[in-house]
């Protein structure tokens, strides 16, 4: 089930802050196909270090950061499905602040799930998992237009946003059920609850006035 875009609206202008945040994480990407193992290693957040007080620069470097090319395409067609209508809502400073302050939220889930955990998290996932979140209060009755697999076969068809992000929503929780205690790299799937809780949260902070007059 891969999400291509909202059906029901367009935005107003160009998405200069979703495409620039996709810009970047491509530019990281190509420096740690470059500079190997040791580069990912070091900007990568380790849950310990951080919760020890080191190297924390890494809660930011570690969002723009991913760990193949499947990892990078899937979050970046994500976000290219929901960044750029809550862009438009809430303007681009506020949306590029809201989408750092959900890969944090993201992050610190997955800390205070295990302080103790010395496996090496990385990926934009948290932060888009907030993008989705504020989706989800924002335009639940949107249609997205998705595409969905049948075993070898595919076909595009439009699912409103609050049934696409819930059932989504749900597959993180029975997964994280599963590997909560898996020592896999990645971000994991807490990380992504706590990015999706904090968007849907605090997105109408977020929001332009003519946006939040008009969802009361």
């Amino acid at each position: 089930m891969i999400p291509l875009g909202d059906e029901s609206r367009r935005p107003e202008g160009f998405p200069a802050v979703t495409a620039a945040i996709i810009g970047l994480n491509a530019i990281v990407f190509v420096l740690e196909l470059v500079n190997g193992d040791p580069f990912v290693t070091r900007w990568s957040l380790i849950p310990h270090l951080v919760a020890s007080g080191h190297h924390l620069e890494t809660i930011f470097s570690a969002m723009f950061m991913h760990a193949s090319w499947s990892h990078i395409i899937g979050n970046m067609i994500f976000l290219w499905a929901f960044g750029p209508e809550m862009e438009d809502s809430m303007g681009g400073l506020r949306y590029l602040l809201f989408y750092l302050l959900g890969g944090l939220a993201a992050f610190a889930a997955q800390i205070a799930a295990d302080p103790t955990s010395t496996v090496p998290n990385l990926g934009a996932s948290g932060a888009i998992a907030a993008v989705m979140g504020g989706f989800l209060v924002t335009y639940p009755r949107d249609e997205i237009r998705t595409l969905l697999f049948f075993g070898w076969f595919a076909r595009v068809t439009f699912i409103p946003a609050a049934l696409l992000i819930g059932v989504w929503f749900l597959l993180q929780l029975v997964d994280f059920g599963v590997v909560a205690n898996s020592n896999s790299g990645g971000v994991a799937y807490v990380a992504h609850i706590g990015g999706l809780i904090f968007g849907a949260l605090t997105a109408r902070l977020f929001e332009g006035r003519s946006i939040a007059a008009g969802a009361r």
